[in-house]
């Protein structure tokens, strides 16, 4: 494995950590000050985004703990144009734990967002004994229903651009991730005096369309482990179910209803605040994370 040169970015340091030799995987790596046992390990949603949009704010954390953010392969600065077949769930966690050996890590707090936390899960149980704490944030450990969303107007009005999109023709790649990202912003973040910041953040994110290929071929598995809640709750590690109210994408009863299954879970459910909780909610969110990584 090896490390790239490091430049100081906002707080971050930015870098590159070769995770795979054949073929070739470096990830491009966002990382703060801090003590190495009190490592975070970041996995950021899309998967064809980058991890740009969660900095804020979980900078915070810098010097407290040293927050590590890999944009995942095939994903923002990390390596490209990979066959169909290099993108799957198995060889992202493998690609995972092969940089917290680059960075000489042997136990970790993962933070998983959104597909993030789908990600954060296998981790989990692929090696449990490197993780100390989770955080599974906007995202889902329960399957969602196919009514989950029945009856909510208002998410139906604040995804009809997004409807109205998937149905465009001459739109595909990285640019119907870009397209989805921003025509879906209104049904992302739930307070419309924090649209504007999120559509700032969306213009600094690398978006790709590399894992979009694999997946409309049909090629790729689910992201949610299988019976991940059993699973979990098998292994006793502390997590947290970090959520927003009116989270348009992964309903905020299933992250509750996991706390009750989960022995060792906890839910923590932001009022007013939608898929992207830490936008509507930067403090309550933060200070949620920072408390139980405590």
């Amino acid at each position: 494995m090896q490390l790239g040169g490091w430049q100081t970015c906002a707080m971050f340091g930015e870098g590159v950590v070769r995770v795979c030799a054949d073929p070739v995987v470096d990830l491009f790596v966002a990382e703060t000050a801090g003590p190495a046992e009190r490592t975070v390990l970041v996995v950021h949603g899309g998967p064809d985004w980058d991890g740009s949009y969660l900095r804020q704010p979980l900078v915070e954390l810098g010097g407290e703990c040293r927050v590590v953010l890999p944009d995942l392969r095939g994903c923002g600065r990390s390596t490209r144009g990979l066959a169909d077949e290099q993108y799957s769930w198995d060889l992202v966690v493998a690609d995972l734990l092969a940089l917290l050996d680059a960075r000489q890590v042997k136990t970790v707090d993962v933070v998983g967002f959104s597909t993030g936390g789908k990600i954060a899960q296998r981790v989990a149980l692929a090696a449990p004994e490197r993780v100390r704490r989770l955080v599974v944030a906007s995202s889902n450990v329960v399957p969602v229903p196919p009514d989950a969303f029945d009856g909510w107007q208002e998410r139906d009005r604040r995804h009809e651009a997004g409807a109205r999109l998937a149905n465009a023709e001459g739109v595909a790649g990285v640019e119907l991730t870009r397209a989805w990202a921003w025509s879906s912003a209104p049904a992302n973040v739930w307070r419309p005096d924090k649209l504007d910041e999120y559509l700032h953040r969306l213009e600094g994110v690398a978006f790709s369309g590399e894992w979009m290929r694999p997946y409309q071929a049909g090629l790729l598995s689910t992201v949610l482990p299988d019976d991940a809640v059993d699973r979990l709750a098998a292994l006793g590690i502390p997590i947290l179910l970090l959520h927003g109210r009116q989270d348009m994408t992964f309903p905020a009863a299933l992250a509750e209803q996991a706390a009750k299954h989960i022995p060792s879970a906890r839910a923590v459910v932001l009022e007013q605040a939608g898929h992207m909780a830490h936008i509507d909610q930067p403090d309550q969110w933060i200070a949620a994370v920072r408390e139980f990584l405590a």
